[in-house]
């Protein structure tokens, strides 16, 4: 695979990170020594389902908007072993099985690495976010078009947990109890504050965290809906919000 640019980005400490999403793509080259977004966020809407191929273009297009040459990070909704997509529940089937690291490697030339997408936010947040220095057990729920999961035990990631998948009620529990749910059914803040309490409540049963973040865009809205969820453990708003899925994912690209 041609590596052009690798060394010297590397050397920079900059990578490419992008975070797929259930409607978007967005992406922006990151400083991994501070966190920070070195442009705009680049967002390409995604309304249908595209296909892998399809969405290697899409990343083509983003490093294309930001003349990169170097490494990237990707993270995708679903579970990823290897650089290789094992489930894609909001995206298009052919993801399932496909080696997306090898396939937008090839279209973009880059060394490409993929993660998780709300493990990349975990680790963005544990990095320098709202994690940043706790022990014990930290859960992080991105909160979008399903519900993303990351756990961490003394800074260490779990991987793949997609905890947005448990059943309840014979689905999903993030068909219940995304934020694109409250959203399609008209729900109140109240409403859907109930629902994610429910949510959060079956994690603390579960895991007995000692700490609860909340990311994806929905969590800069907490003075909504935080009064409505009644937990044990603390709980607060991801510190880099909306940009820490690409941090995390860049943060990965740069392993």
């Amino acid at each position: 695979m041609d590596n052009v640019g690798v060394e010297n980005q590397s050397t920079a400490m900059n990578v490419l990170g992008i975070d797929i999403g259930g409607s978007a793509v967005k992406g922006a080259p990151v400083d991994l020594r501070s966190g920070k977004l070195l442009g705009e966020r680049f967002r390409v809407e995604t309304p249908e389902l595209i296909t892998p191929r399809r969405m290697a273009r899409v990343v083509v297009d983003i490093a294309k908007h930001f003349e990169w040459r170097g490494p990237i990070g990707i993270g995708f909704p679903g579970v990823v072993l290897n650089g290789t997509v094992k489930t894609a529940a909001n995206l298009h089937p052919g993801f399932v099985d496909c080696d997306l690291a090898r396939l937008v490697g090839e279209a973009t030339h880059s060394r490409v690495h993929v993660i998780n997408d709300a493990d990349a936010a975990g680790l963005a947040e544990m990095r320098f976010g709202a994690g940043k220095g706790v022990r014990g057990t930290v859960m992080l729920f991105t909160l979008g078009t399903g519900i993303g999961s990351a756990i961490f035990r003394d800074g260490v990631l779990l991987p793949n947990s997609e905890l947005g998948h448990l059943p309840y009620k014979g689905r999903a529990f993030e068909k219940y109890a995304a934020a694109s749910v409250r959203k399609a059914h008209g729900l109140s803040w109240h409403e859907w504050g109930k629902r994610l309490n429910q949510y959060v409540g079956m994690m603390e049963m579960l895991f007995w965290p000692d700490l609860i973040i909340l990311g994806g865009g929905v969590s800069a809205r907490g003075d909504k809906f935080f009064r409505f969820l009644k937990t044990r453990a603390p709980i607060v708003s991801a510190k880099l919000l909306n940009a820490a899925g690409i941090v995390g994912a860049a943060l990965h690209g740069g392993d």
